[in-house]
């Protein structure tokens, strides 16, 4: 069955390429790959050149979006790479099935994630999280999609957190001599401290933000009197700005930054990190595939690198509506209070040392048993959503 089904996805391809190769407009170009099986959200970033450079085989995905000059913060390109068709084909499928779950809602879901496979497999699974028995669903999911297992864990003890790290001080900046404030030091909100993230841009009106996570504010941040601070070690505290914009079920905030000062894209890490752009959905089952981290640098935690466990997440767990969009990587003892705002990041293969690329946000860890990790929303999702990107 799995050779049928790779053979078939090799002949489609070459017929594609044919008909490529004898004269075809984007348009049609677009159609024929979306008619032949391949995601839209691939092929509207793909060009025709792009798809005739991969072999018989493979099909070119675009892993991030990038900034050749790190100076424009406007200037964003896809970074392409080829990857083998069978992979591919099932990834997406993992996609579409992880959708119809949370769709469904059927009673008992807690979430679920995407886990692809690596490439020389070429496989990959949904990891569902479940309140009651899952089996008699299972079987109609199964059918659904050929190709993706399922793999289901009950969940049934759901605590309220407990904090892991008591009596760890947050890590204020040393001076703010400079008029750019990096990220991954603590910040402050009327009633709480949480992780400054880097600066955020929101390309429809030019803007350049401070952000944070939401729930830093407790029941809620308000666009109209919150404002974000900048404890600093052994001085006063100075004001950053004030909320603008307010995302709940995303878990952030965007601040407009006041006269004095301005939001940066380095991360305040021994060897400060600087960031160059970030991945897309792709990109990140991309890493996955390769087996890659995940690093973060939080207020209070400082710097931790973990396993990426699952993209696309949806996850139910915390309040009345499920959040979407989301990664799982590292454990539960990688993210604590304070923490929250963070982004993950890996290296950029293709810059020097310095550069990096985000992931994601980091909002909250697991704190049930039998499953660890550090959650949040992707770089992706707050770009598809809101078209704001790192």
């Amino acid at each position: 069955m799995e050779g049928t089904h790779t053979e078939s996805l090799v002949s489609r391809l070459a017929t594609i390429r044919d008909r490529l190769e004898a004269g075809m407009d984007r348009r049609e170009f677009l159609r024929t790959l979306v008619t032949g099986g391949y995601a839209l959200g691939v092929a509207q970033f793909l060009g025709v050149d792009d798809f005739l450079a991969a072999d018989d085989g493979e099909v070119p995905i675009v892993t991030a979006l990038v900034r050749p000059d790190p100076e424009d913060p406007w200037s964003l390109e896809e970074r392409t790479r080829t990857v083998p068709a069978t992979w591919y084909a099932s990834v997406t499928k993992a996609f579409e099935l992880n959708e119809l779950l949370a769709r469904t809602a059927f009673t008992g879901y807690l979430g679920s994630a995407v886990v692809p496979g690596s490439y020389e497999r070429g496989t990959a699974s949904v990891s569902v999280g479940v309140s009651s028995s899952f089996d008699s669903i299972r079987e109609t999911f199964d059918r659904l999609v050929d190709g993706v297992s399922l793999d289901v864990e009950t969940i049934t003890d759901i605590d309220e957190i407990e904090d892991g790290y008591d009596g760890f001080e947050p890590r204020f900046v040393d001076s703010v001599s400079s008029a750019e404030i990096p990220s991954g030091v603590a910040c402050e909100t009327p009633g709480s401290i949480a992780t400054l993230g880097p600066v955020m841009y929101d390309p429809n009106t030019r803007q350049e933000f401070f952000v944070t996570a939401e729930h830093a504010f407790g029941a809620g941040a308000d666009p109209t009197t919150d404002r974000l601070s900048l404890p600093v070690a052994g001085a006063e505290t100075v004001e950053l700005g004030s909320v603008e914009y307010a995302h709940p079920v995303e878990d952030i905030v965007a601040v407009a930054p006041g006269n004095r000062y301005r939001p940066s894209n380095t991360i305040d890490t021994p060897t400060p990190a600087r960031i160059r752009g970030q991945f897309t959905r792709l990109g990140l089952a991309d890493l996955i595939a390769r087996d890659e981290t995940l690093e973060k640098v939080g207020a209070v935690t400082g710097h931790t690198t973990g396993t990426i466990q699952g993209i696309d997440a949806v996850t139910c767990f915390t309040d009345e509506f499920c959040r979407r969009g989301q990664i799982r990587w590292g454990g539960e003892m990688d993210l604590t209070d304070g923490d929250s705002g963070s982004v993950s990041y890996h290296a950029d293969p293709e810059s020097d040392d310095r550069d990096v690329l985000v992931a994601g946000f980091n909002n909250a860890r697991t704190w049930w048993p039998g499953q660890s990790y550090v959650w949040g929303v992707g770089a992706y999702r707050l770009t598809d959503v809101y078209g704001y990107y790192f």
